[in-house]
Protein backbone atom coordinates (compact mmCIF):
# COMPACT_ATOMS: atom_id res chain seq x y z
CA UNK A 1 0.00 0.00 0.00
CA UNK A 2 2.98 2.44 0.71
CA UNK A 3 2.97 2.43 -3.06
CA UNK A 4 -0.34 2.79 -4.04
CA UNK A 5 -3.17 5.28 -3.43
CA UNK A 6 -6.27 3.81 -3.17
CA UNK A 7 -10.33 4.63 -3.86
CA UNK A 8 -11.57 2.45 -0.81
CA UNK A 9 -14.61 0.89 0.37
CA UNK A 10 -15.23 -1.35 3.16
CA UNK A 11 -17.91 -3.86 3.88
CA UNK A 12 -19.75 -5.42 7.17
CA UNK A 13 -20.93 -8.16 6.14
CA UNK A 14 -22.77 -10.87 8.17
CA UNK A 15 -25.18 -13.41 7.19
CA UNK A 16 -24.76 -11.83 3.58
CA UNK A 17 -23.61 -7.76 3.30
CA UNK A 18 -25.30 -5.89 6.08
CA UNK A 19 -23.79 -1.76 4.77
CA UNK A 20 -20.71 -0.62 3.23
CA UNK A 21 -19.01 2.79 3.60
CA UNK A 22 -18.56 5.87 1.26
CA UNK A 23 -15.97 5.52 -0.97
CA UNK A 24 -12.49 7.55 0.48
CA UNK A 25 -10.86 8.65 -2.55
CA UNK A 26 -6.89 8.96 -2.97
CA UNK A 27 -5.68 7.64 0.20
CA UNK A 28 -3.62 4.94 2.22
CA UNK A 29 -4.68 5.21 5.92
CA UNK A 30 -8.93 5.98 5.10
CA UNK A 31 -10.79 6.86 7.87
CA UNK A 32 -14.67 6.31 7.18
CA UNK A 33 -17.46 8.26 8.23
CA UNK A 34 -20.01 5.85 7.79
CA UNK A 35 -21.53 3.87 10.82
CA UNK A 36 -22.46 0.43 10.82
CA UNK A 37 -25.43 -0.24 13.26
CA UNK A 38 -25.87 -3.92 14.08
CA UNK A 39 -28.27 -4.81 17.35
CA UNK A 40 -26.54 -7.03 19.52
CA UNK A 41 -27.70 -10.35 21.12
CA UNK A 42 -25.50 -11.54 24.20
CA UNK A 43 -27.09 -15.15 23.76
CA UNK A 44 -25.71 -15.17 20.49
CA UNK A 45 -22.73 -15.93 17.85
CA UNK A 46 -23.17 -12.91 15.77
CA UNK A 47 -20.33 -13.23 13.17
CA UNK A 48 -19.24 -10.22 11.68
CA UNK A 49 -16.48 -9.83 8.49
CA UNK A 50 -15.25 -6.10 7.30
CA UNK A 51 -13.90 -6.49 3.71
CA UNK A 52 -11.87 -3.42 1.99
CA UNK A 53 -12.16 -2.63 -1.56
CA UNK A 54 -10.40 -0.64 -4.03
CA UNK A 55 -12.56 0.54 -6.82
CA UNK A 56 -12.33 2.29 -10.18
CA UNK A 57 -13.76 5.38 -10.63
CA UNK A 58 -16.47 3.91 -13.06
CA UNK A 59 -17.16 0.96 -10.61
CA UNK A 60 -20.58 -0.81 -10.64
CA UNK A 61 -21.26 -2.73 -7.00
CA UNK A 62 -18.13 -4.72 -5.75
CA UNK A 63 -17.66 -7.20 -9.14
CA UNK A 64 -15.18 -4.91 -10.41
CA UNK A 65 -13.16 -4.04 -7.43
CA UNK A 66 -9.81 -5.07 -6.34
CA UNK A 67 -9.97 -6.98 -3.02
CA UNK A 68 -7.50 -5.56 -0.50
CA UNK A 69 -8.38 -7.50 2.51
CA UNK A 70 -10.71 -8.80 5.38
CA UNK A 71 -11.09 -8.94 8.91
CA UNK A 72 -13.19 -11.43 10.85
CA UNK A 73 -14.69 -11.39 14.62
CA UNK A 74 -17.46 -11.84 16.20
CA UNK A 75 -19.64 -8.75 17.53
CA UNK A 76 -18.54 -9.96 21.31
CA UNK A 77 -15.33 -9.05 20.80
CA UNK A 78 -16.10 -5.53 19.47
CA UNK A 79 -17.98 -4.19 22.38
CA UNK A 80 -15.98 -6.34 25.15
CA UNK A 81 -12.77 -4.30 24.18
CA UNK A 82 -14.79 -1.53 22.49
CA UNK A 83 -11.71 -0.52 20.18
CA UNK A 84 -10.56 -3.19 17.94
CA UNK A 85 -7.27 -3.52 16.14
CA UNK A 86 -6.55 -6.65 13.59
CA UNK A 87 -4.67 -6.88 10.71
CA UNK A 88 -6.48 -7.53 7.25
CA UNK A 89 -6.07 -11.40 5.76
CA UNK A 90 -5.75 -11.40 1.91
CA UNK A 91 -6.50 -14.67 -0.37
CA UNK A 92 -5.85 -17.70 1.22
CA UNK A 93 -5.63 -16.10 4.69
CA UNK A 94 -2.37 -14.93 4.68
CA UNK A 95 -1.31 -11.86 6.53
CA UNK A 96 -1.30 -8.83 4.72
CA UNK A 97 0.82 -5.53 6.89
CA UNK A 98 -2.46 -3.49 6.42
CA UNK A 99 -4.37 -3.20 9.98
CA UNK A 100 -8.13 -1.83 10.46
CA UNK A 101 -9.52 -0.52 13.68
CA UNK A 102 -12.98 -0.90 14.80
CA UNK A 103 -14.39 1.43 17.32
CA UNK A 104 -17.97 0.38 18.91
CA UNK A 105 -20.32 2.54 20.86
CA UNK A 106 -23.61 1.55 22.83
CA UNK A 107 -26.59 3.97 21.20
CA UNK A 108 -28.84 5.39 23.71
CA UNK A 109 -31.82 4.68 21.35
CA UNK A 110 -32.32 8.24 20.58
CA UNK A 111 -33.44 8.32 16.38
CA UNK A 112 -33.66 11.82 15.88
CA UNK A 113 -31.78 13.20 12.92
CA UNK A 114 -30.36 16.91 13.01
CA UNK A 115 -29.87 19.17 9.68
CA UNK A 116 -27.06 21.31 10.03
CA UNK A 117 -25.57 23.91 7.46
CA UNK A 118 -22.15 25.35 7.95
CA UNK A 119 -20.30 28.51 6.26
CA UNK A 120 -16.81 29.71 6.44
CA UNK A 121 -15.23 33.53 6.07
CA UNK A 122 -11.82 34.53 5.24
CA UNK A 123 -10.00 31.12 5.72
CA UNK A 124 -6.36 31.08 5.02
CA UNK A 125 -5.53 30.68 1.81
CA UNK A 126 -2.99 26.97 1.36
CA UNK A 127 -2.40 27.48 -2.49
CA UNK A 128 0.05 29.33 -4.13
CA UNK A 129 -1.58 30.54 -7.25
CA UNK A 130 -5.28 29.81 -6.67
CA UNK A 131 -7.34 30.21 -3.29
CA UNK A 132 -7.66 27.11 -0.86
CA UNK A 133 -10.22 24.42 -2.01
CA UNK A 134 -11.80 24.04 1.63
CA UNK A 135 -14.11 21.32 3.58
CA UNK A 136 -14.71 20.56 6.58
CA UNK A 137 -14.89 17.56 8.81
CA UNK A 138 -16.42 16.87 12.17
CA UNK A 139 -15.92 14.61 14.53
CA UNK A 140 -17.12 12.95 17.87
CA UNK A 141 -14.89 12.62 20.64
CA UNK A 142 -15.28 8.93 21.95
CA UNK A 143 -15.76 8.40 26.03
CA UNK A 144 -11.60 7.01 25.49
CA UNK A 145 -10.54 10.30 24.12
CA UNK A 146 -10.44 8.99 20.05
CA UNK A 147 -12.74 10.49 17.59
CA UNK A 148 -15.01 8.98 15.07
CA UNK A 149 -15.72 10.68 11.70
CA UNK A 150 -18.75 11.90 11.60
CA UNK A 151 -19.13 14.07 8.50
CA UNK A 152 -17.08 15.37 5.79
CA UNK A 153 -18.57 18.19 3.59
CA UNK A 154 -18.00 18.27 -0.09
CA UNK A 155 -14.80 20.13 -0.94
CA UNK A 156 -15.80 24.06 -2.36
CA UNK A 157 -12.98 24.91 -5.22
CA UNK A 158 -11.12 28.15 -4.94
CA UNK A 159 -12.92 29.86 -2.35
CA UNK A 160 -11.58 31.10 0.97
CA UNK A 161 -15.55 32.04 2.42
CA UNK A 162 -17.40 28.55 1.40
CA UNK A 163 -20.98 28.00 1.59
CA UNK A 164 -21.10 24.12 2.38
CA UNK A 165 -24.23 22.00 1.39
CA UNK A 166 -26.74 21.56 4.14
CA UNK A 167 -26.49 17.72 5.55
CA UNK A 168 -28.82 15.44 7.72
CA UNK A 169 -27.08 12.90 10.82
CA UNK A 170 -28.50 11.11 13.65
CA UNK A 171 -28.16 12.33 16.89
CA UNK A 172 -26.88 8.52 17.42
CA UNK A 173 -24.12 9.46 15.16
CA UNK A 174 -23.37 12.82 16.06
CA UNK A 175 -23.19 12.61 19.73
CA UNK A 176 -24.50 9.47 21.01
CA UNK A 177 -27.17 11.04 22.45
CA UNK A 178 -25.48 12.69 24.71
CA UNK A 179 -25.76 16.92 23.59
CA UNK A 180 -22.63 16.98 26.08
CA UNK A 181 -19.98 15.42 24.35
CA UNK A 182 -17.15 17.20 22.67
CA UNK A 183 -17.44 17.37 18.92
CA UNK A 184 -14.16 18.42 17.27
CA UNK A 185 -14.54 20.47 13.51
CA UNK A 186 -11.44 20.62 11.12
CA UNK A 187 -10.76 22.50 8.00
CA UNK A 188 -8.73 21.56 5.59
CA UNK A 189 -7.36 22.47 2.28
CA UNK A 190 -8.13 19.62 -0.41
CA UNK A 191 -5.12 18.42 -2.38
CA UNK A 192 -5.89 16.30 -5.68
CA UNK A 193 -2.52 13.89 -4.13
CA UNK A 194 -4.58 13.14 -0.49
CA UNK A 195 -2.06 15.08 1.50
CA UNK A 196 -5.27 17.68 2.36
CA UNK A 197 -3.65 21.23 3.80
CA UNK A 198 -4.49 21.59 7.77
CA UNK A 199 -6.27 25.43 8.31
CA UNK A 200 -7.86 24.90 11.52
CA UNK A 201 -10.27 23.74 14.17
CA UNK A 202 -12.75 24.55 17.18
CA UNK A 203 -14.31 22.69 19.61
CA UNK A 204 -18.19 22.45 20.13
CA UNK A 205 -21.37 20.35 21.40
CA UNK A 206 -24.70 19.47 20.51
CA UNK A 207 -25.76 21.69 23.53
CA UNK A 208 -23.98 24.71 21.87
CA UNK A 209 -24.93 24.40 18.18
CA UNK A 210 -28.78 24.29 19.49
CA UNK A 211 -28.03 27.65 21.60
CA UNK A 212 -30.70 30.39 20.64
CA UNK A 213 -28.97 33.86 20.10
CA UNK A 214 -32.27 35.19 19.63
CA UNK A 215 -31.36 35.16 15.74
CA UNK A 216 -27.66 35.71 15.96
CA UNK A 217 -25.43 33.13 14.19
CA UNK A 218 -23.39 31.20 16.02
CA UNK A 219 -20.13 31.62 15.07
CA UNK A 220 -16.29 29.68 15.83
CA UNK A 221 -12.67 31.15 15.24
CA UNK A 222 -10.80 28.43 13.34
CA UNK A 223 -7.60 27.66 15.06
CA UNK A 224 -4.48 26.86 14.07
CA UNK A 225 -2.56 25.62 17.16
CA UNK A 226 1.11 26.28 15.78
CA UNK A 227 0.31 30.04 14.65
CA UNK A 228 -1.30 30.75 17.58
CA UNK A 229 1.47 29.69 19.47
CA UNK A 230 4.41 31.29 16.94
CA UNK A 231 2.22 34.80 16.24
CA UNK A 232 1.70 37.12 18.94
CA UNK A 233 -1.16 38.65 16.94
CA UNK A 234 -2.48 35.73 16.28
CA UNK A 235 -6.54 36.34 16.30
CA UNK A 236 -7.86 33.22 13.64
CA UNK A 237 -7.46 31.45 10.72
CA UNK A 238 -10.75 32.18 9.87
CA UNK A 239 -14.44 31.93 10.97
CA UNK A 240 -16.94 29.43 10.67
CA UNK A 241 -20.40 29.79 10.70
CA UNK A 242 -23.72 27.77 11.58
CA UNK A 243 -26.36 28.81 9.20
CA UNK A 244 -28.97 26.14 10.28
CA UNK A 245 -29.29 23.59 12.49
CA UNK A 246 -33.03 21.63 12.76
CA UNK A 247 -33.84 18.86 15.07
CA UNK A 248 -35.91 16.11 12.65
CA UNK A 249 -38.07 14.15 14.92
CA UNK A 250 -37.73 10.51 13.47
CA UNK A 251 -41.02 8.61 14.46
CA UNK A 252 -40.96 4.72 14.66
CA UNK A 253 -42.87 1.83 12.50
CA UNK A 254 -44.62 1.34 16.02
CA UNK A 255 -45.30 5.02 15.56
CA UNK A 256 -47.38 4.87 12.68
CA UNK A 257 -49.13 1.31 13.74
CA UNK A 258 -50.07 2.23 17.16
CA UNK A 259 -51.43 5.72 15.20
CA UNK A 260 -53.97 3.48 12.69
CA UNK A 261 -51.48 3.24 10.07
CA UNK A 262 -53.19 -0.08 8.47
CA UNK A 263 -50.77 -2.60 6.30
CA UNK A 264 -52.57 -3.90 3.36
CA UNK A 265 -51.30 -7.02 2.22
CA UNK A 266 -52.12 -8.15 -1.27
CA UNK A 267 -51.19 -11.82 -2.42
CA UNK A 268 -50.12 -12.54 -6.15
CA UNK A 269 -49.49 -16.18 -7.59
CA UNK A 270 -47.61 -17.87 -10.12
CA UNK A 271 -49.68 -20.19 -12.17
CA UNK A 272 -47.57 -20.77 -15.28
CA UNK A 273 -46.74 -24.25 -16.87
CA UNK A 274 -43.71 -24.57 -15.47
CA UNK A 275 -44.79 -25.16 -11.97
CA UNK A 276 -45.83 -28.51 -13.22
CA UNK A 277 -49.44 -30.10 -13.84
CA UNK A 278 -51.12 -29.87 -10.53
CA UNK A 279 -52.79 -32.99 -10.67
CA UNK A 280 -49.14 -34.83 -10.51
CA UNK A 281 -47.37 -35.40 -7.58
CA UNK A 282 -44.08 -34.27 -8.88
CA UNK A 283 -46.11 -30.12 -9.77
CA UNK A 284 -45.18 -26.89 -7.19
CA UNK A 285 -48.97 -26.73 -7.31
CA UNK A 286 -49.46 -30.51 -6.06
CA UNK A 287 -52.43 -30.12 -2.89
CA UNK A 288 -51.15 -33.25 -0.95
CA UNK A 289 -53.92 -34.04 1.53
CA UNK A 290 -51.70 -33.69 4.35
CA UNK A 291 -48.68 -31.62 3.99
CA UNK A 292 -48.74 -28.52 2.58
CA UNK A 293 -46.85 -27.42 -0.97
CA UNK A 294 -44.25 -24.58 -0.89
CA UNK A 295 -46.62 -21.78 -2.28
CA UNK A 296 -48.97 -22.69 0.70
CA UNK A 297 -45.75 -22.51 3.26
CA UNK A 298 -44.81 -19.06 2.36
CA UNK A 299 -48.12 -17.55 1.73
CA UNK A 300 -48.95 -18.77 5.33
CA UNK A 301 -45.60 -17.79 7.33
CA UNK A 302 -45.84 -14.31 5.47
CA UNK A 303 -49.53 -14.07 5.75
CA UNK A 304 -49.98 -14.47 9.56
CA UNK A 305 -47.44 -11.58 10.26
CA UNK A 306 -49.54 -9.39 8.19
CA UNK A 307 -52.71 -10.27 9.02
CA UNK A 308 -52.07 -8.56 12.58
CA UNK A 309 -51.91 -5.48 10.89
CA UNK A 310 -55.07 -5.21 8.94
CA UNK A 311 -58.60 -4.76 10.95
CA UNK A 312 -60.07 -6.29 8.57
CA UNK A 313 -58.26 -8.92 7.14
CA UNK A 314 -59.55 -8.51 4.04
CA UNK A 315 -56.94 -9.87 1.42
CA UNK A 316 -56.52 -9.23 -2.27
CA UNK A 317 -55.34 -11.86 -3.85
CA UNK A 318 -54.23 -12.45 -7.78
CA UNK A 319 -52.79 -15.18 -10.28
CA UNK A 320 -50.66 -14.00 -13.28
CA UNK A 321 -49.75 -16.84 -15.83
CA UNK A 322 -52.64 -18.54 -16.48
CA UNK A 323 -55.35 -18.67 -19.38
CA UNK A 324 -58.67 -18.04 -17.45
CA UNK A 325 -62.16 -19.36 -17.85
CA UNK A 326 -64.52 -18.49 -19.56
CA UNK A 327 -62.67 -17.44 -22.93
CA UNK A 328 -59.46 -19.20 -21.47
CA UNK A 329 -57.51 -15.68 -22.42
CA UNK A 330 -53.56 -15.53 -20.78
CA UNK A 331 -54.30 -13.17 -17.58
CA UNK A 332 -51.12 -11.79 -15.40
CA UNK A 333 -53.78 -9.88 -12.99
CA UNK A 334 -56.74 -11.93 -12.72
CA UNK A 335 -58.57 -12.45 -9.22
CA UNK A 336 -58.28 -15.56 -8.29
CA UNK A 337 -61.65 -16.02 -6.20
CA UNK A 338 -62.84 -14.76 -10.07
CA UNK A 339 -64.25 -11.56 -8.48
CA UNK A 340 -62.88 -9.37 -10.53
CA UNK A 341 -64.76 -6.11 -8.25
CA UNK A 342 -63.63 -7.90 -5.04
CA UNK A 343 -60.71 -9.42 -5.10
CA UNK A 344 -60.17 -9.48 -1.44
CA UNK A 345 -60.38 -13.68 0.31
CA UNK A 346 -61.48 -13.42 4.20
CA UNK A 347 -58.11 -14.07 6.22
CA UNK A 348 -55.42 -16.08 5.32
CA UNK A 349 -58.02 -19.36 5.38
CA UNK A 350 -59.92 -17.52 2.70
CA UNK A 351 -56.21 -17.09 0.87
CA UNK A 352 -55.48 -20.95 0.95
CA UNK A 353 -59.11 -21.92 0.15
CA UNK A 354 -59.45 -19.51 -2.57
CA UNK A 355 -55.68 -21.23 -3.86
CA UNK A 356 -57.11 -23.82 -3.66
CA UNK A 357 -60.27 -23.87 -5.74
CA UNK A 358 -58.62 -22.14 -8.51
CA UNK A 359 -56.48 -24.53 -9.09
CA UNK A 360 -58.96 -26.80 -11.01
CA UNK A 361 -60.28 -24.05 -12.89
CA UNK A 362 -57.10 -22.45 -14.93
CA UNK A 363 -54.90 -23.82 -17.52
CA UNK A 364 -51.13 -23.17 -16.47
CA UNK A 365 -49.46 -21.71 -18.95
CA UNK A 366 -47.39 -18.15 -19.43
CA UNK A 367 -45.42 -15.94 -19.74
CA UNK A 368 -43.96 -15.08 -16.12
CA UNK A 369 -44.81 -11.55 -15.69
CA UNK A 370 -44.86 -10.04 -12.74
CA UNK A 371 -45.22 -5.62 -13.78
CA UNK A 372 -48.98 -5.58 -14.08
CA UNK A 373 -49.73 -7.15 -10.26
CA UNK A 374 -47.21 -4.60 -9.41
CA UNK A 375 -49.08 -1.64 -11.42
CA UNK A 376 -51.93 -2.77 -10.24
CA UNK A 377 -51.11 -2.71 -6.40
CA UNK A 378 -49.12 0.36 -6.96
CA UNK A 379 -52.68 2.51 -8.40
CA UNK A 380 -53.90 1.71 -4.63
CA UNK A 381 -50.78 3.16 -3.53
CA UNK A 382 -50.76 6.06 -5.40
CA UNK A 383 -54.70 6.77 -4.06
CA UNK A 384 -53.10 6.20 -0.54
CA UNK A 385 -50.32 8.78 -1.16
CA UNK A 386 -52.82 11.86 -2.40
CA UNK A 387 -54.39 11.46 1.10
CA UNK A 388 -50.82 12.71 2.90
CA UNK A 389 -52.06 10.33 5.84
CA UNK A 390 -50.14 7.53 7.36
CA UNK A 391 -53.08 5.20 7.20
CA UNK A 392 -52.17 2.65 4.86
CA UNK A 393 -49.15 1.08 3.78
CA UNK A 394 -49.40 -1.59 0.97
CA UNK A 395 -47.04 -5.20 1.08
CA UNK A 396 -46.82 -7.10 -2.23
CA UNK A 397 -46.04 -10.51 -1.66
CA UNK A 398 -45.14 -12.60 -5.14
CA UNK A 399 -45.20 -15.67 -4.96
CA UNK A 400 -43.24 -17.68 -8.16
CA UNK A 401 -41.59 -20.66 -9.43
CA UNK A 402 -38.91 -19.00 -12.40
CA UNK A 403 -37.01 -16.13 -13.83
CA UNK A 404 -39.07 -13.26 -14.66
CA UNK A 405 -39.62 -12.83 -18.84
CA UNK A 406 -40.80 -9.03 -18.23
CA UNK A 407 -37.60 -7.79 -16.33
CA UNK A 408 -37.57 -4.37 -17.86
CA UNK A 409 -40.90 -3.86 -17.71
CA UNK A 410 -40.13 -5.10 -13.81
CA UNK A 411 -37.72 -2.62 -13.58
CA UNK A 412 -39.94 0.30 -14.64
CA UNK A 413 -42.70 -0.54 -12.41
CA UNK A 414 -40.77 -0.59 -8.98
CA UNK A 415 -38.95 2.13 -9.86
CA UNK A 416 -42.25 3.88 -10.24
CA UNK A 417 -43.68 2.07 -6.78
CA UNK A 418 -40.35 3.21 -4.91
CA UNK A 419 -42.26 6.72 -5.09
CA UNK A 420 -45.18 5.39 -3.38
CA UNK A 421 -46.53 3.39 -0.01
CA UNK A 422 -45.53 0.36 -0.79
CA UNK A 423 -43.24 -2.64 -0.40
CA UNK A 424 -42.38 -5.90 -2.81
CA UNK A 425 -41.65 -9.75 -1.29
CA UNK A 426 -40.88 -11.83 -3.81
CA UNK A 427 -40.40 -15.35 -2.66
CA UNK A 428 -38.81 -18.11 -5.45
CA UNK A 429 -40.68 -20.98 -4.67
CA UNK A 430 -38.96 -24.11 -6.76
CA UNK A 431 -35.38 -25.10 -7.23
CA UNK A 432 -34.88 -22.94 -10.54
CA UNK A 433 -31.90 -20.92 -10.61
CA UNK A 434 -32.83 -17.28 -9.44
CA UNK A 435 -29.73 -15.14 -9.53
CA UNK A 436 -31.05 -12.91 -12.09
CA UNK A 437 -33.87 -11.92 -9.42
CA UNK A 438 -31.40 -10.58 -6.99
CA UNK A 439 -30.96 -7.60 -8.80
CA UNK A 440 -34.71 -6.79 -8.33
CA UNK A 441 -33.23 -6.46 -4.63
CA UNK A 442 -31.13 -3.62 -4.25
CA UNK A 443 -28.57 -4.70 -1.65
CA UNK A 444 -26.30 -5.49 -4.44
CA UNK A 445 -26.20 -1.80 -5.66
CA UNK A 446 -28.76 0.49 -7.34
CA UNK A 447 -32.02 -1.05 -8.95
CA UNK A 448 -32.66 1.43 -12.18
CA UNK A 449 -35.17 1.93 -14.85
CA UNK A 450 -34.48 1.06 -18.37
CA UNK A 451 -33.96 4.77 -18.69
CA UNK A 452 -31.95 4.67 -15.77
CA UNK A 453 -33.90 6.64 -12.98
CA UNK A 454 -32.89 5.15 -9.74
CA UNK A 455 -35.41 3.81 -6.76
CA UNK A 456 -35.95 6.34 -4.96
CA UNK A 457 -35.29 3.96 -2.00
CA UNK A 458 -34.91 -0.11 -2.18
CA UNK A 459 -38.63 -1.30 -1.67
CA UNK A 460 -37.79 -4.97 -2.71
CA UNK A 461 -37.07 -7.92 -0.82
CA UNK A 462 -36.29 -11.36 -2.57
CA UNK A 463 -35.94 -14.99 -1.04
CA UNK A 464 -35.50 -18.26 -2.49
CA UNK A 465 -37.47 -20.61 -0.54
CA UNK A 466 -35.15 -23.58 -0.78
CA UNK A 467 -33.16 -21.24 1.73
CA UNK A 468 -35.59 -22.06 4.40
CA UNK A 469 -36.89 -26.00 3.42
CA UNK A 470 -35.92 -27.01 6.47
CA UNK A 471 -36.07 -24.00 8.46
CA UNK A 472 -38.81 -22.94 10.81
CA UNK A 473 -42.01 -21.08 9.06
CA UNK A 474 -41.11 -18.42 11.37
CA UNK A 475 -37.77 -18.40 9.69
CA UNK A 476 -38.78 -17.53 6.45
CA UNK A 477 -41.32 -14.11 7.38
CA UNK A 478 -38.20 -13.24 9.56
CA UNK A 479 -36.13 -12.83 6.48
CA UNK A 480 -38.83 -11.53 4.15
CA UNK A 481 -40.06 -8.61 6.98
CA UNK A 482 -37.22 -7.84 8.12
CA UNK A 483 -36.71 -4.76 5.91
CA UNK A 484 -40.59 -3.87 6.18
CA UNK A 485 -40.47 -1.47 9.52
CA UNK A 486 -37.66 0.67 7.84
CA UNK A 487 -39.11 0.99 4.72
CA UNK A 488 -42.09 2.06 5.65
CA UNK A 489 -40.83 4.24 8.13
CA UNK A 490 -38.21 5.61 5.52
CA UNK A 491 -41.56 6.36 3.38
CA UNK A 492 -43.20 8.96 5.97
CA UNK A 493 -40.17 10.33 7.19
CA UNK A 494 -39.29 11.12 3.32
CA UNK A 495 -43.10 12.35 2.79
CA UNK A 496 -42.67 14.51 6.27
CA UNK A 497 -45.75 12.66 7.90
CA UNK A 498 -46.07 12.64 10.86
CA UNK A 499 -48.28 9.34 12.44
CA UNK A 500 -51.88 10.15 13.56
CA UNK A 501 -51.65 11.00 16.86
CA UNK A 502 -53.35 7.95 19.16
CA UNK A 503 -56.41 10.87 19.99
CA UNK A 504 -57.36 11.27 16.15
CA UNK A 505 -57.23 7.07 15.75
CA UNK A 506 -60.93 5.82 16.40
CA UNK A 507 -59.97 2.44 17.84
CA UNK A 508 -64.12 1.15 17.55
CA UNK A 509 -63.93 1.92 13.83
CA UNK A 510 -60.50 -0.04 13.37
CA UNK A 511 -60.54 -2.86 16.36
CA UNK A 512 -57.93 -5.61 15.92
CA UNK A 513 -58.95 -8.54 16.31
CA UNK A 514 -57.46 -10.71 18.60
Amino acid sequence: WSQCLLQGTLVLLSHGQVDRTEVIRSSISPVFSKVFLVDYYFEEVQRLRYELHDISSAHNGLRDTDFLGAMECTLGQIVSQRKLTKALLKQGNSTSKCFITVTSEELSGNDDYVELSFSARKLDDKDFFSKSDPFLEIFRINDDGSGSLVHRTETVMNDLSPVWRSFKVSLNTLCSGDHDRQLKCTVYDWDSNGKHDFIGEFHTTFKEIRTDLDGRQMQWDCINPKYQMKKKNYRNSGVVVLNHCKVIKMYSFLDYIMGGCQIQFTVAIDFTASNGDPRNSCSLHYIHPYQPNEYLKALVAVGEICQDYDSDKMFPVFGFGAQIPPDFKVSHDFAVNFDEDNPECSGIQGVVEAYQSCLPKIQLYGPTNIAPIIQKVASSASEEMHTKEAMEYFILLILTDGVITDMADTREAIVHASHLPMSVIIVGVGNADFSDMQMLDGDDGILRSPKGEPVLRDIVQFVPFKDFKHASPAALAKSVLAEVPNQVVDYYNAKAIHPKCLSDYNESSRAFSP
